[in-house]
C-alpha cells in the first residue's frame, strides 16, 4: 500500500515534470523537485523513524502546515468533513435541530429549534444527554455527540435525558428531520414603526428569506428598517449580491472579484428590481462581522442607501471557492479580492507579506486609502468597514465572565424554568429584585472568585519590585490597594446588578420563548438597537449622517 502511495506521489511529480517542460516554464520544475522531494523524504521518514508514523495523519499535517501558511481561509476539506461543509453552505442537515454543547463536562441542550423534531419531542434548554442509541455521552467530545445525533430523515435516535426536577432519567425517542437553519432567526417590530430583523449567515436562499421578513415588517407597519448583521461570518457571494439588490436600484453595481485568473475576474451587479429602495435603513455591525456581511453593509454605505451603526467589521475581503480532489475531499481555495461600488478592499490583513517570525499585521490607519461615496463622503479601505455612527461595546466585568465560565446564570434559569410554568411576554419580562436576591443566594457557597486586572498589575508589580529589592519600601502601600480592591469585588454583585439581571433575564426568556424571545428580551438593553431606533427616530441626524465623511 505504501509503495502504491510513493508511486502516486512520483508520479504525480513526473506529471509535473513533464508539464514544466511543455510550458516551458521554471516555475513548474520548482513544483515537480519539490513534490520529488516530499515524496522521498517521506519514503525515508516511514522507513527509517525510531517508531511507527501515521501516513494518513502525517501527511494531513504536511497540508494543513503548508495551508497555514496562506491564509486561515484555504484548507483541506477531507471526505470525513465534507457534509459538516455542506451544512456550512446550505444551512441543511439531517438531525433533531437543537443546539448541544459541553458545559462542565455534561452533554446539555442549549437552543433547540422551533418547530424542530426536539422541540416537539419535548426536550427543553438545560436537559442533559447522557446516552445516545446507548452510546455513553461521558467521555464523548462535542464532533463525536454531533455525530451520533445527525443521520438520515425519518430515522428515530433514542436520548436517555437527565432533566433538573426530575428524579429519574428518562428515555426520549426524537424523529430526525431534514434541519434547515435559516438565515433570518427572527425579525420584528422594535417600534410601531420600526422592523427590526436579524441575518445570521448567507447561505442558500438567504435573499428570499430577507425578502420575506421586510415584505412582512412592511405589513406589519414598518416604514424603517433595522438590519443586525453583527456577528455574522459571511457565506455565499451571490446571496450577499441578492440582499444588497433588495435595497438598491437594479442594474447597480454591487461588488468585483479580482483574481489571478483573469477570466474569473467579475462584476455583481444588481439583476433584479428592488423591494424599496426608499425606506430609512440602519445596518448593525460589529468586529466579527465578515465576509458576505462586509459587502451588503459596504454596499449599502458606498450608495448612501443605510446608516452603520456599532463597530468596525473583521475586514475580510478574500473570495474562496471549491476544488474537487481525488477520494472525494476537496480544497477551499482563496481565488480573489472583492471590491465594493466604491472601489475601496475591505481586507485588513495582507497574508502574502509577513515578519520573519511569521506574524501578520492589520493595515495600520495611517496607510488606509480613502474613497468616496455616491454622496462625495469620504471611506477608507483596508480594515473593514468603519460605522457612520460608533457605538463601542463595553467590557464585559471579571464578575459577569466568571459567573459566565461557571454556567451559573445557565443553570439558575433552569432552575427558574423548573419552578415557573410561565413569564409575561419576552418584551415585558423583568427579574424582579426578589427574584435577583435569590439569584445571589442560590450562588452562597459557589466558586466566584477572580483574579480583577488591578489585582494582575499588583502581582507583576510585586514581582518587579522585589526584583529590584524595593518591595518592602512600598509593601504597605500594596497591600492597601489590594484590600481595597477585595471589598469592591465582594459588591460586585451589587455593582454590577444591572448587567447581570439583563443577562439572567435574557437566559429566562430562552427558557419559554426559545431564539426569538432570546432576541426580543435585549431590545429595550442593546445599546445597539437603542442608537438605531433614536437615529431612525430623528430625520434630521439620519440625513446628516448620509452626508458625513467616514472616520478612520
Amino acid at each position: 500500500m505504501l509503495k502504491k502511495t510513493f508511486a502516486g506521489l512520483l508520479v504525480a511529480g513526473t506529471a509535473w515534470g513533464l508539464f514544466s517542460f511543455t510550458d516551458g516554464s521554471e516555475r513548474y520544475f520548482d513544483i515537480a523537485k519539490n513534490l520529488d522531494i516530499f515524496a522521498t523524504l517521506f519514503k525515508e521518514v516511514n522507513t527509517y523513524y525510531v517508531d511507527d508514523v501515521a501516513p494518513s495523519k502525517l501527511v494531513r499535517t504536511g497540508i494543513d502546515a503548508m495551508l497555514k501558511s496562506l491564509d486561515p481561509y484555504t484548507n483541506y476539506i477531507p471526505e470525513d468533513d465534507i457534509e459538516d461543509f455542506r451544512t456550512m453552505t446550505t444551512g441543511q442537515y439531517g438531525g433533531i435541530g437543537a443546539l448541544v454543547g459541553k458545559r462542565d463536562g455534561r452533554t446539555i441542550i442549549s437552543l433547540p429549534h422551533e418547530g424542530s423534531p426536539a422541540q416537539k419531542a419535548g426536550l427543553i434548554i438545560g436537559d442533559e444527554i447522557l446516552k445516545i442509541d446507548g452510546v455513553d455521552l461521558s467521555a464523548k467530545a462535542d464532533g463525536d455527540v454531533s455525530r451520533l445525533l445527525k443521520g438520515q430523515a425519518g430515522t428515530v435516535v433514542k436520548l436517555e435525558i437527565k432533566r433538573f426536577g426530575v428524579d429519574k432519567p428518562m428515555v426520549v425517542e426524537v424523529v430526525r428531520a431534514n434541519i434547515q437553519i435559516n438565515n433570518v432567526p427572527y425579525y420584528g417590530m422594535v417600534t410601531p414603526e420600526i422592523g427590526y430583523l436579524q441575518l445570521s449567515g448567507f447561505t442558500v436562499d438567504a435573499g428570499q428569506e430577507v425578502r420575506r421578513a421586510v415584505a412582512s415588517l412592511k405589513e406589519q407597519g414598518a416604514k424603517k428598517v433595522i438590519l443586525d448583521l453583527r456577528d455574522n461570518p459571511g457565506g455565499l457571494l451571490n446571496e450577499a449580491v441578492n440582499i444588497s439588490n433588495l435595497f438598491l436600484p437594479r442594474g447597480k453595481d454591487i461588488v468585483s472579484t479580482k483574481s489571478k485568473v483573469a477570466d474569473w475576474n467579475k462584476m455583481y451587479k444588481a439583476l433584479d428590481e428592488p423591494l424599496d429602495v426608499q425606506m430609512p435603513l440602519v445596518v448593525l455591525t460589529s468586529t466579527n462581522s465578515a465576509s458576505a456581511a462586509e459587502i451588503v453593509s459596504g454596499a449599502l454605505q458606498d450608495y448612501d442607501r443605510a446608516v452603520l451603526v456599532g463597530e468596525r467589521t473583521f475586514g475580510k475581503g478574500l473570495v474562496q471557492m471549491t476544488r474537487p480532489l481525488s477520494y472525494n475531499s476537496q480544497l477551499k481555495v482563496t481565488t480573489a479580492k472583492y471590491y465594493i461600488p466604491s472601489g475601496r478592499c475591505i481586507q485588513a490583513i495582507d497574508y502574502a507579506h509577513r515578519d520573519a517570525d511569521g506574524s501578520l499585521h492589520k493595515t495600520p490607519d495611517s496607510l488606509r486609502v480613502a474613497f468616496k461615496t455616491a454622496n462625495g463622503r469620504v471611506v477608507y479601505d483596508g480594515g473593514g468597514i468603519s460605522p457612520d455612527l460608533e457605538v463601542k461595546e463595553q467590557p464585559v466585568p471579571d464578575i459577569i465572565r466568571k459567573l459566565l465560565s461557571k454556567n451559573y446564570i445557565f443553570d439558575y434559569a433552569t432552575r427558574f424554568r423548573a419552578a415557573n410554568a410561565s413569564i409575561p411576554p419576552a418584551k415585558e419580562f423583568r427579574l424582579s429584585d426578589a427574584e435577583y436576591q435569590k439569584f445571589v443566594s442560590y450562588l452562597n457557597g459557589k466558586d466566584i472568585s477572580y483574579s480583577t486586572d488591578v489585582e494582575k498589575a499588583l502581582d507583576n508589580m510585586i514581582a518587579k519590585a522585589k526584583e529590584d529589592k524595593h518591595y518592602e519600601e512600598v509593601k504597605t502601600d500594596i497591600e492597601q490597594i489590594r484590600k481595597k480592591v477585595a471589598t469592591n469585588k465582594s459588591n460586585d454583585l451589587i455593582r454590577f446588578k444591572a448587567e447581570i439581571s439583563e443577562l439572567l433575564e435574557q437566559e429566562i426568556v430562552s427558557r419559554y420563548y426559545l431564539q426569538k424571545g432570546l432576541v426580543e428580551a435585549t431590545f429595550n438593553d442593546d445599546k445597539n438597537i437603542m442608537a438605531a431606533v433614536e437615529v431612525l427616530n430623528n430625520p434630521t441626524r439620519y440625513k446628516t449622517l448620509l452626508t458625513t465623511s467616514v472616520k478612520r
